[in-house]
């Protein structure tokens, strides 16, 4: 099966699930009807919630400070042998762009 068509089932079932739960409510069901909508929809809303967290294909940018420190310490290095520190800042941030696939 699809995830595509999981989440859809899945917010199709939510969705019904909430005039079902206010029909049944006022129609003075609660021992059967209300009960099993509530459930349909508690669960239709925890599998979306679980695929979606499971299926994020973002990937989440995270910060290695002991990257950063020896790349710092490069641009020290280069900046000291006579390389134009404002050329190479801009370098690193070109190469970060290209790694992301931005442009």
């Amino acid at each position: 099966m699809s995830l595509k068509l999981i989440r859809f089932v899945c917010f199709a079932l939510f969705l019904a699930g909430i005039p079902a739960l206010i029909v049944s409510s006022i129609l003075g069901n609660n021992e059967g009807w209300v009960l099993t909508a509530g459930m349909v929809t508690a669960v239709a809303a925890l599998i979306l919630m679980a695929v979606s967290a499971t299926t994020a294909t973002r990937r989440l940018d995270v910060f290695d400070d002991v990257m950063a420190e020896r790349v710092e310490q490069r641009i020290r290095t280069l900046v000291e042998a006579g390389a134009d520190e404002t050329d190479i800042r801009q370098l690193v941030r070109d190469t970060i762009d290209l790694a992301r696939g931005q442009q």
